[in-house]
């Protein structure tokens, strides 16, 4: 299926695009695609099962919220090593065993954002180096608190949430 793109917008993490294209059903469209390079997720995992949450302002999601550690792709990162950096930024982890989970398509309604998740064990503690515009307290949770938290609500992130119940799964067969 060809199409074209006529570009609207280039910031630092993302692009906004009219894409003018013809759908599988032959209707003919002008879609707002946002084009976002992906981004990685851990759910960090220590020896006593308690999972590394960060609590982080978000101003786009009206405030603070709790949510794994994660972070952007940079141009030609591998995803792994997108969510090694993240965690050793974010949260001051390195670890020594790693897992993929699987991916997530966030909102493909209009946005090609594709996060790729991690699970992480045996875990070493080092110092945290977050970024200037990152406002980051650091937490380890019970994975079963963490778990329950996803289905009270207090968790909201759609990555955190996955990630976690993916996790659980993993190490729990």
């Amino acid at each position: 299926m060809s199409h074209t793109t006529r570009s609207i917008y280039q910031g630092r993490v993302l692009q906004l695009g009219i894409e003018s294209l013809t759908l599988p059903n032959g209707e003919n469209v002008e879609l707002e695609i946002v084009h976002h390079p992906g981004g990685a997720a851990v759910v960090a995992l220590d020896a006593s099962e308690r999972v590394c949450l960060l609590r982080q302002y978000r101003h786009a999601s009206g405030g603070w919220l709790w949510e794994l550690p994660a972070g952007k792709l940079e141009p030609d990162e591998k995803p792994q090593t997108t969510a090694k950096r993240e965690l050793l930024e974010e949260a001051g982890v390195q670890a020594e065993q790693w897992q993929a989970l699987g991916d997530i398509i966030m909102t493909p309604g209009f946005c090609d954002e594709v996060i790729h998740l991690f699970l992480a064990r045996e875990l070493i503690h080092v110092a945290a180096q977050p970024e200037a515009h990152e406002v980051i307290e650091i937490h380890w949770v019970p994975l079963d608190q963490a778990l329950a938290q996803v289905y009270d609500g207090t968790l909201r992130d759609a990555k955190t949430m996955l990630g976690l119940t993916l996790a659980e799964k993993t190490i729990r067969q």
